[in-house]
């Protein structure tokens, strides 16, 4: 009967693997995301920095691969229990085997990461925090597995310790899973979001532009349609409103400052603005919802003035 299954018994042994390893590092990336979002340091840098995008695609990996993972492990034990497949069965294993060498070098590179960013300053608190989470999971998987391999024999009989680690696991899935939802918005939330970050991309886009008309002509452009006419890069459809199709308002303050106006879906997110913190010229491009003026300034070169409005 084995023999003539050895290729089901592969089959769902490599998906369990696969779907092991998303499962695995999406619920650790969960977990990261909210240990960055709730202990701020103001020194972090990308890597320990909160990311939206990385929590999003994270309880993504979760919602696919934790089901699939799931229902392949339950599908082994079951034919362990039927006799369809034998506890020494060579497939069995090597297949386990390779499970945990993979785990181990995917908890190596990941523990060899959280240090990387502890010697290069991040707290000692989300250090030791992501460390033990490191360890959980890993313990997790490593102490599941060596018990699974050593086991007796499981044909017609329950194991309560598999059992246990079975539904133990799912519930602790659901918890990580439940605790990252907080975090996110919904996905009308998210694309009104991604419209206002393409709205400041162009506006960034736009004072770029000014502050090449200003070097170049030494004064503020009259109007967007000059920046169209003379800014090769600029295309006419920068110039607007992403949603709206309107041309962003322009309005000269003075001989260097000027607004740029528009309306936005959503207030801003710092870690939406943090993306914009290395844009030239200097910019802060925090908004509320609704129409909003943001008050720019051009860098006068002659005396490396770099001044943005607050």
């Amino acid at each position: 009967m084995q023999q003539n299954n050895s290729a089901k018994f592969t089959f769902l042994y490599l998906l369990s693997l696969v779907s092991l390893g998303f499962f695995a590092v999406s619920s650790g990336m969960v977990l990261f995301q909210i240990i960055n979002k709730n202990i701020v340091d103001v020194v972090e840098n990308y890597g320990m920095r909160y990311s939206i995008e990385a929590l999003r695609f994270a309880l993504s990996a979760m919602i696919v691969a934790a089901p699939i993972y799931f229902t392949s492990v339950w599908q082994i034990n079951k034919n362990l229990a039927n006799g369809e497949l034998n506890n020494d069965s060579g497939i069995r294993k090597w297949l386990t085997y390779l499970i945990l060498l993979v785990t181990s070098f995917v908890m190596i590179g990941w523990t060899i990461g959280i240090v990387n960013n502890f010697l290069n300053g991040e707290l000692t608190f989300k250090f030791i925090l992501k460390a033990l989470t490191v360890l959980a999971i890993s313990g997790g998987i490593f102490s599941y597995y060596l018990y699974d391999i050593k086991r007796e024999e499981s044909k017609d009989k329950k194991n309560t310790v598999i059992t246990t680690y079975f539904y133990t696991t799912i519930v602790l899935a659901v918890i990580v899973f439940i605790s990252g939802i907080f975090f996110v918005e919904s996905p009308s939330e998210a694309r009104d979001r991604r419209i206002d970050n393409e709205a400041i991309s162009r506006m960034s886009s736009i004072t770029s532009a000014i502050q090449q008309y200003y070097d170049e002509n030494g004064s503020l452009p009259e109007s967007l349609d000059t920046l169209d006419r003379e800014i090769t890069y600029l295309s006419a459809d920068g110039l607007n409103n992403p949603l709206t199709k309107k041309q962003f308002d322009y309005k000269t303050v003075d001989q260097k400052k000027y607004e740029l106006c528009t309306d936005f879906l959503r207030a801003s997110l710092d870690e939406d603005m943090q993306n914009y913190s290395y844009v030239y010229p200097p910019a802060d491009w925090r908004h509320e919802a609704g129409y909003v003026c943001i008050e720019q300034k051009v860098i006068d070169n002659m005396d490396g003035s770099v001044m943005p409005v607050k």
